[in-house]
C-alpha cells in the first residue's frame, strides 16, 4: 500500500512536523559530488562506519580517504530482516561521480573491504554498472525513528513491488534530512528526495532509467551547494526541464546585506556596499563538496545560527546554451521544529527564490 507520513508514530515526530509546516524540500540534499556505497549487512549503530560489523579501524581510514576525494560513504544492505553474516562473504559496492556530464555509476564485489584503501576515486578501474539506476533509502534505526519506520517500510515495499525492480533498492544508513524521511538518493545523478510514497519511489525510480530527474519531491542534487541545489531545481521548473544534464550550476556568490533592508536588521556584515564575496567553494568540485563528517558540521553549525539576518545567494546557471541568474534568501524557519526525533527543537534554515532570470547566451 502507499506510504505517507500517517505512517510516523506520532504527529510530534520530526518527519510529520516538517511536512505540516510545508517545510521547502529543495535545498536541502547532503553535498557530495562521489557517492562510495558498501554493502554491510546486519545491524548498525547512529555511526554505522564505525559502530557495526564493519571494521572499525578500516571505517576511520576509509572516512578520512573519502573526505579527502569530496566523497561521501553509506553503507548499504538490502531490505528486510538484518541478521547476522559471513564476515568473509562477498560485498556490493557502488562507486558514483554525480558531476553533469562526468555522471558514471561503478559497482563490484568484493570479500576483503580494506581493499577499497586502494581505490583511485578519479580512475577506479571498474566494471560500470550496466543494470540501470540505483536508490538507496535511509533507514537507520539508530539514527532516527522516522529513518526507521517509514524509510524500512519504504525499502520493503519497493522490495516486493512487482513493478520495481528489486535489485536497484538498497537500505542506507545515514542520508542527512531525517524530517524528510522517508527519504532517498538515486545514483549515479545523486539526486535527493524526500516525503516519498511506495508509488512515487517507483515512478522516481523508472524516470532515472529514462534520464529524468527533479520534481517537487526533490530535494536537490548532491554535486552542487544548498543554494545551488535549489536554484537548479528552480530553473527545472521554470523550463520545464528534467533531462539529468541539462542544467548545470556555473558558479555562486553570496551578497552582501543591502542598506535599509528591514531582512538584514541589525547585521553588521558587509558593510552593505552591494558587492558580492566569492563562496570558497567550486560548484561540482568534489574536492569541495563537503564529506560525510563535513556535511554533518555544517548543518549543526547551521542550526545554531537561527538568530542570524537573512543571507542571499546569486546562482548562475547553464541551460540549452543559455545562462540564467537566480538569487535565493535563506533564512531560519519561522516556526521550530524538530530536526530529528528526540532532539530539541530547532529552526532549520530554509532557502526561497528571489528571482531567477536569463542572463544572456554562454
Amino acid at each position: 500500500m502507499p506510504l505517507s507520513h500517517a505512517a510516523a508514530p506520532e504527529a510530534s515526530a520530526c518527519s510529520a512536523a516538517s511536512a505540516r509546516l510545508g517545510e521547502p524540500l529543495a535545498g536541502t540534499a547532503p553535498v557530495a559530488g562521489r557517492w562510495l556505497a558498501i554493502e554491510q549487512p546486519g545491524p548498525w549503530g547512529a555511526r554505522a562506519l564505525t559502530e557495526s560489523h564493519f571494521p572499525p579501524e578500516l571505517g576511520r581510514a576509509l572516512s578520512l580517504k573519502a573526505d579527502a576525494a569530496g566523497a561521501r560513504i553509506a553503507l548499504i544492505r538490502r531490505p528486510g530482516q538484518h541478521a547476522e553474516h559471513d564476515p568473509g562473504a562477498p560485498r556490493r559496492i557502488f562507486l558514483a561521480d554525480t558531476r553533469p556530464e562526468r555522471g558514471a555509476l561503478w559497482s563490484w564485489s568484493t570479500n576483503d573491504p580494506a581493499t577499497l584503501l586502494d581505490l583511485d576515486f578519479d580512475v577506479p578501474g571498474k566494471p560500470e554498472h550496466e543494470a540501470g539506476p540505483v536508490l538507496l533509502v535511509c533507514t537507520n534505526s539508530k539514527r532516527d525513528a522516522c529513518c526507521a519506520l517509514v524509510g524500512r517500510a519504504l525499502a520493503a515495499w519497493l522490495n516486493e513491488d512487482a513493478r520495481t525492480d528489486s535489485t536497484a533498492v538498497w537500505e542506507s544508513d545515514h542520508l542527512g534530512g531525517h524530517r524528510f524521511a522517508p527519504t532517498a538518493v538515486v545514483l549515479p545523478t545523486g539526486y535527493v528526495y524526500g516525503r516519498l510514497d511506495g508509488p512515487a519511489a517507483r515512478d522516481l525510480l523508472r524516470d532515472a532509467a529514462a534520464g529524468k530527474v527533479g520534481g517537487p519531491l526533490c530535494r536537490g542534487r548532491s554535486t552542487w551547494s544548498r543554494a545551488g541545489q535549489a536554484a537548479d531545481l528552480a530553473l527545472r521548473a521554470e523550463l520545464q526541464e528534467y533531462a539529468a544534464d541539462a542544467v548545470s550550476v556555473l558558479g555562486e556568490r553570496r551578497l552582501d546585506p543591502v542598506p535599509g533592508d528591514p531582512a538584514n536588521a541589525g547585521s553588521t556584515a558587509g558593510g552593505g556596499d552591494a558587492q558580492a564575496k566569492r563562496l570558497d567553494s567550486v560548484a561540482g568540485d568534489p574536492a569541495n563538496a563537503g564529506s560525510t563528517a563535513g556535511a554533518e558540521d555544517a548543518q549543526a553549525e547551521r542550526a545554531e545560527q537561527t538568530e542570524r539576518p537573512e543571507r542571499r545567494y546569486e546562482v548562475s546557471l547553464a541551460s540549452g546554451g543559455d545562462r540564467f541568474r537566480a538569487v535565493l534568501a535563506e533564512s531560519a524557519a519561522a516556526e521550530p521544529r524538530p530536526e530529528s526525533c528526540g532532539k530539541a527543537f530547532g529552526t532549520p534554515l530554509e532557502l526561497r527564490l528571489v528571482s531567477l532570470e536569463k542572463d544572456g547566451r554562454l
